[in-house]
């Protein structure tokens, strides 16, 4: 979840219409031109090195990460409610480019965090502790207030679940499978793909929850005017304008004490109310809509777990930046999804019946496994044409071989040991590329 200010406003201190919000909207979250820079954000779990079941005290959490703020850092590091850890890349001009700056980053972080005998879990979400919170501040006192009122998952979404998030250029004005309406469209339909292939938390307080992404049902059952995508069916900037002005407002930010939290508010009300917005307020009300792709100049692809070893992270980033950003890949995978899309039916992503079984059933679905089998094997062809390595080609196939020629993800791994998941660490977890590639380094 990432909780940092939009880039979809410049902050002003006025009063906004409804007028300017939908025009403000409009013109600056889909920054159109050709696709050149690719990010990625990095949420991971802190667990004990030793003792991964057992929750880090708040002591030992604060002070490795008063330790990690002081290093020098390409990447921005965060915290999230739960105590998370993120890392959110610079727009890198190239895969490679993102794939080392995010890695030595990571280097640093964990050496750190090795002194002080924690290490970073790639898990989507937390197979063993309950949602517990770390940063007690407005904002999330104020979300957990809101959240609360539609039932538990709001506060398992803040606390324990981790992902990877795929940022990519909005793409060029005018059509085509480079276009920002057709890479718009592909990321709400691909992502179902994305989440089955990459499924990786079917459990929560030692027990297997049904789901292969729990951590995606938990945004799914999650306020659907907060969580869902607006309708695909019209002009993207249109519609997500409105989106943005209908959606409830969480929260009334104040300059001290608790945040007003108010029930029943939509933005588009708060415009016409007595006391309206500011652009600032604009601002900060889109950075708590959690859609499934979130546009802020960029696209933001947040339906993808957390993935298991050190560079586990790598194969989703350039699995989707292939089929993105090189055309052939993206007109295949276009291709490929058009029948999801019936699937799906008139419900938005992710409460819609094809992100349902996605998350619950993975790639043991066959239509899903179908079309990941072809997204990938098309993915694959184009990695050398956006640049990758010899090593994330190999790193991509051997994930393509162990999981999605089998109708598998990463989840089913832990579902074979539903016995405990202690096998999964070994002071860092021991299902990683660097098992699969022995000897190779993915990141160069």
């Amino acid at each position: 979840m990432s909780d940092s200010v939009s880039d979809c406003t410049e902050p002003r201190r006025s009063a906004v219409t409804e007028a300017e919000v939908e025009a403000l909207v409009r013109g600056i979250c889909f920054k159109t031109g050709p696709p050149r820079f690719l990010g990625v954000e990095l949420e991971w779990l802190v667990h004990e090195s030793r003792s991964p079941r057992l929750p880090v005290p708040p002591e030992r959490l604060e002070a490795a990460y008063a330790a990690l703020r002081a290093l020098p850092l390409s990447s921005a590091l965060t915290v999230e409610p739960g105590g998370q850890l993120e890392l959110s890349s610079a727009p890198a001009a190239s895969l490679m480019e993102c794939v080392g700056s995010v890695s030595a980053d990571l280097d640093a972080v964990r050496a750190v965090l090795r002194e002080a005998d924690l290490t970073l879990s790639g898990l989507g979400q937390d197979p063993w502790n309950p949602p517990t919170r770390f940063l007690h501040d407005p904002r999330y006192d104020a979300m957990e207030t809101y959240l609360d009122r539609t039932g538990p998952e709001g506060r398992a979404m803040m606390c324990t679940s981790a992902s990877v998030q795929v940022c990519l250029d909005a793409g060029y004005e005018e059509p085509g499978p480079l276009g920002h309406g057709r890479r718009w469209w592909l990321a709400h339909q691909l992502g179902a793909v994305l989440v089955a292939a990459f499924a990786n938390s079917p459990m929560a307080c030692g027990q297997p929850t049904g789901w292969r992404s729990t951590r995606q049902s938990l945004w799914a059952a999650m306020d659907p005017g907060r969580t869902s995508a607006p309708p695909l069916d019209g002009d993207p900037r249109t519609a997500w304008a409105r989106h943005v002005l209908d959606a409830p407002v969480m929260c009334v930010r104040a300059p001290s004490g608790p945040w007003d939290v108010p029930e029943g508010l939509s933005f588009r009300a708060w415009t016409r109310s007595d006391a309206p917005p500011d652009r600032e307020d604009l601002d900060y009300h889109q950075t708590t809509l959690f859609p499934p792709v979130r546009p802020r100049g960029h696209l933001e692809l947040r339906m993808i777990d957390a993935q298991p070893g050190e560079n586990g992270w790598i194969v989703p980033l350039a699995v989707t930046a292939a089929l993105f950003d090189d055309p052939e890949a993206a007109e295949t995978a276009y291709r490929t999804v058009k029948p999801l899309a019936e699937r799906a039916g008139s419900l938005p992503a992710p409460q819609n019946p094809l992100w349902t079984t996605a998350a619950r059933a993975g790639l043991t679905d066959p239509e899903l496994r179908e079309a990941a089998v072809t997204c990938f094997t098309a993915a694959a062809d184009a990695l050398p044409r956006i640049g990758a390595s010899a090593e994330v080609q190999e790193a991509v196939a051997e994930f393509t071989d162990r999981y999605v020629a089998r109708g598998r993800c990463p989840a089913d791994d832990i579902l074979d040991h539903t016995d405990g998941t202690d096998h999964l660490f070994n002071g860092t977890e021991l299902r990683s590329t660097e098992h699969l590639l022995p000897g190779k380094d993915i990141r160069t």
